[in-house]
């Protein structure tokens, strides 16, 4: 008669683990990894020069290390799966490696696609010039700050001052109740009444500006304006294919 198996149909008699061989290459990949950072460093020196640069490319090196260790989590495996996890390791570092080493490409692509999806993000594309995109309506409209607050501006070159609304000039923390509308002026609407006042500072993109005079609408509107007195000050702007192009030096 055969042998009877006590353990029992399911048994399946013990595999060698490659977990130690798999840690032993993680160490080495690991090192590679570290040692090819820091011949990097020496053939472009200058490109860890910053807090920044340098906080980025330690938290790469340590989500590379977790990943990785997969590899080494412990049970039972193949060649082939051990092989497997190794090159999607290597794939991982190299798109992370590629990443880091293109990121101010990526940043900027990343800023050209948040210009499209909301136009009232510009974005800079060489030294001295700011790309609005048009919105929906076909007109230009950016995110700026005014005094440290942010406020959305339609720019209107029909309008001769930069007008604030009433809403937004809270929001600046001005008492509008208290303000003296002295200001009289013209609108599509009619005749409207503004109350002048100076801003600090007025950050337009890259753009900055102080003891910036505007106009506080007494009326509601729809969003603030940008007008003449803000665009005066710039070197020149023009529009060309839906942007407009604001220069400044």
């Amino acid at each position: 008669m055969p042998d009877i198996d006590n353990k029992g149909p399911w048994h399946r008699p013990p595999e060698r683990s490659s977990s130690k061989t798999a840690f032993v290459i993680w160490l080495v990949l690991l090192f590679a990894m570290c040692f090819g950072v820091w011949k990097l460093s020496e053939l472009f020196p200058g490109q860890l020069s910053s807090d920044l640069n340098r906080a980025n490319l330690i938290w790469l090196l340590f989500l590379l290390a977790v990943i990785s260790a997969g590899v080494v989590r412990t049970g039972r495996r193949n060649l082939g799966e051990l092989t497997r996890n190794v090159a999607i390791w290597l794939g991982l570092a190299a798109v992370l490696i590629v990443g880091f080493s293109y990121r101010t490409e990526l940043e900027n692509v990343a800023l050209r696609v948040r210009s499209e999806l909301i136009p009232g993000y510009g974005l800079t594309t060489t030294p001295g010039e700011l790309v609005l995109s048009a919105s929906e309506d076909g007109h230009f409209y950016t995110v700026s700050e005014a005094n440290g607050v942010r406020v959305r501006f339609l720019i209107d070159t029909g309008a001769s001052d930069t007008v604030l609304s009433p809403a937004d000039a809270q929001r600046l923390g001005i008492d509008v109740k208290a303000l003296d509308y002295s200001r009289v002026y013209g609108t599509a609407n009619g005749m409207g009444r503004g109350a002048p006042f100076t801003l600090d500072s007025l950050h337009v993109g890259p753009i900055e500006l102080s003891n910036v005079p505007v106009s506080i609408n007494q009326a509601e509107m729809g969003s603030s304006l940008l007008g003449m007195s803000f665009l005066k000050r710039l070197q020149s702007f023009e529009v060309q294919d839906r942007r407009l192009y604001l220069r400044w030096r």
